[in-house]
């Protein structure tokens, strides 16, 4: 299936979440203050890249992440709203690369990009669940 006939350079999508104890790098065992946590905030930027381009998959098809290069550049203490944006900028095959950010009310927190490969999902499940029983 050639997926960059359905897929195209451009799409993007933004999620906004609010910072709270239970993204917290205190919670996350990331650290132990009330500030979003970085593995948090690549969730999030994990997040909107998948919800960028799952909706133009045809059925039974998904993707999962295979790669973050992401820079974690101030601090967002509890309370505090956060938008995460990923761009998708490559296709190669099933191989897809995105631009993402974060911001929160001040400015830029985040930035990288970010690595997803589309999958056939009873395939990739009937494969893992496998490894999972050897």
């Amino acid at each position: 299936m050639d997926f960059s006939e359905i897929l195209k350079p451009g799409m993007e999508y933004e999620i906004e979440a609010m910072v709270t104890g239970e993204n917290s790098a205190s919670a996350w065992g990331s650290g132990g203050l009330p500030v979003l946590a970085t593995p948090a905030m690549i969730a999030f930027m994990e997040k909107a890249s998948h919800l960028a381009v799952d909706n133009m998959l045809p059925s039974g098809w998904s993707t999962v992440g295979t790669e973050v290069n992401i820079k974690h550049l101030s601090a967002t203490p509890t309370g505090m709203k956060i938008k995460a944006r990923a761009e998708l900028i490559g296709i190669d095959g099933r191989a897809l690369v995105f631009k993402v950010e974060a911001h929160d009310e001040i400015g830029k927190i985040g930035e990288g990009t970010h690595g997803r490969f589309i999958i056939e999902i009873e395939k990739f499940m009937s494969r893992t669940e496998r490894k999972g029983k050897s």
